[in-house]
């Protein structure tokens, strides 16, 4: 019997946008299913932004399909997602838990109960000593986690957040990433876009990765690392070592007794160490790299063909 699969909270089937002809997004399709919290990655450039406003029905996409809870983006759906656009929209002459109120109200709360729930949310996030101050006042830091406690005041079921770490240190990083995964653990589906691989290596099980506005790859961070070539560094004063080691390797440089080898695809490890033992080689040293989702992403990038650069104007 097949396991019951929820329907999809957001779907995009091969939708394309472009601007002025010149093309920002190509063919993108994806599904964003109810508890994920999916990472949307690529560099500044590759339509991450265009994509997430075609998804909220804020721009019309070309050609293709986009759905939101079932059914076309627009104002029906919006009492059900909260958004953090890149580009932060507080008023800044106004205090924080009425900025907070004004976005829950926007969102369907009534004035009263949307105060009340500015002052609750700033209390358990550890800022109820700045809600009465302006926004024109707080940290940049500060400013973020206000934002995006507007986005999510009147407790949506869908948050869909735009480069939240932009601009931010690394202690306030941490700190908003701290709040994602509290949300997270209350049952909401979270999409966030970033160009920092490390905030979805630490948060997400599931990312879509993009370059020059076209997807090149869907799946899980587990799925995306098994992408990256094996890597290991090990140390031997036998002579023999290159030649042992070369049939396995799709590069190897060494300095010294210390080698630094990139294994063909589908070795591991265990196949060096095996041809080390059989061959008596003398290990003093043996340590296999872990690859990152930054190291996942050039290795998809320059699987697919597509060029990519941080120089690019933001699509």
């Amino acid at each position: 019997m097949l396991e019951n699969i929820p329907a999809p909270i957001l779907s995009l089937k091969h939708v394309r946008k472009s601007f002025g002809g010149k093309p920002a997004v190509r063919g993108v399709s994806f599904e964003v299913r109810p508890g994920e919290i999916v990472g949307f990655l690529g560099p500044n450039g590759a339509g991450k932004t265009t994509t997430l406003r075609m998804a909220l029905g804020l721009i019309v996409p070309d050609s293709g399909e986009i759905k939101l809870f079932g059914g076309p983006p627009g104002p029906a759906a919006f009492g059900r997602i909260g958004f953090l656009p890149e580009e932060r929209g507080l008023y800044r002459k106004i205090r924080a838990r009425d900025g907070i109120a004004h976005i829950a109200s926007l969102n369907g709360m009534k004035r009263k109960a949307a105060l009340k729930t500015a002052d609750a949310m700033l209390a358990r996030y550890g800022l109820g000593d700045i809600g009465h101050k302006k926004i024109k006042t707080l940290s940049k830091g500060m400013a973020q986690k206000v934002q995006l406690i507007a986005a999510i005041a009147h407790d949506p079921e869908f948050l869909i957040l735009d480069e939240p770490f932009s601009g931010l240190d690394p202690v306030n990083q941490k700190l908003l990433e701290d709040m994602i995964r509290e949300i997270a653990g209350r049952g909401r589906t979270i999409i966030f876009s970033t160009h920092v691989m490390e905030h979805a290596e630490r948060l997400c099980e599931k990312i879509v990765l993009l370059s020059k506005g076209q997807k090149i790859f869907d799946g899980t961070v587990s799925e995306a690392l098994a992408q990256v070539p094996c890597r290991l560094k090990l140390e031997t004063d036998d002579k023999r070592a290159q030649d042992v080691l070369a049939p396995l390797c799709t590069a190897l440089r060494h300095d010294g007794p210390v080698y630094d080898l990139v294994l063909k695809p589908g070795l591991a490890p265990k196949h060096v160490l095996a041809a080390a033992l059989d061959h008596k080689l003398a290990l003093k040293g043996f340590a296999p790299a872990n690859p990152g989702l930054h190291e996942a992403f050039v290795t998809l990038v320059g699987r697919a063909g597509v060029v990519s650069t941080d120089r690019e104007t933001k699509a």
